[in-house]
């Protein structure tokens, strides 16, 4: 059978809808689920803008005493970041498995990635344990359990993504040409490792540098 390919222009020439191997109803060149999933992370991303903001603001406005008397430690932090970014790279390896149709070598850093995701939960459930305040005790561990808590979150999605995508490339739902759910999800991962780091940056990085 032949595959069905075109695209559809507006009144002055320009290309405004594609369909073939992308599937129809893909605009410029990308899938609905990628235009989706970009507005999504969009909305995301303002949220986790918005909260960090409240944190800088209560920050600048208290300065240091407005933080806890013992400050955040890079013991456990340090090397979940280092974790979670690796888990990253992992995951791209895998979009790229998929992209050169090497189903053994996809599963293989998808799994890596669902991993090291797992690891980096256990290891901020750790942290969150041995944490000497709670989310109630005052503002800045309200702030940080909300903030660190609202990521968590994200990092259980991404996971259950990296669960489903790992499962469907083993039963060969996709390769080089059958890919678009893949690299989405693969953006959504990312899109979890850029929000630690700055979330790193802030509760960690930033109380350190700013000492007097």
């Amino acid at each position: 059978m032949a595959e069905t390919s075109g695209t559809i222009m507006d009144e002055r020439g320009n290309e405004v809808l594609t369909f073939g191997r992308q599937g129809f109803g893909s605009i410029d060149g990308r899938s609905n689920g990628w235009w989706g999933t970009m507005t999504l992370l969009a909305t995301e991303a303002a949220l986790f803008v918005y909260l960090l903001f409240s944190y800088y603001y209560m920050a600048f406005h208290y300065g240091r005493t407005w933080l806890p008397a013992e400050l955040p430690s890079f013991t456990l932090s340090g090397p979940s970041t280092v974790i979670l970014i690796t888990s990253s790279l992992t995951a791209w390896m895998g979009e790229r498995s998929v992209k050169k149709d090497s189903r053994g070598g996809a599963v293989l850093w998808l799994v890596a990635s669902l991993l090291l995701g797992a690891v980096f939960m256990g290891i901020q459930l750790k942290e969150w344990s041995d944490k000497p305040f709670m989310i109630d005790t005052d503002s800045y561990g309200s702030l940080y359990f909300t903030v660190t808590g609202f990521h968590m979150a994200h990092v259980a999605v991404g996971l259950l993504v990296l669960l489903a995508l790992t499962v469907w490339t083993a039963v060969g739902k996709f390769d080089s040409r059958r890919r678009d759910p893949v690299s989405i999800g693969v953006i959504y991962w990312h899109f979890v490792d850029a929000v630690w780091l700055t979330v790193f940056f802030t509760f960690y990085v930033t109380t350190h540098l700013f000492q007097p």
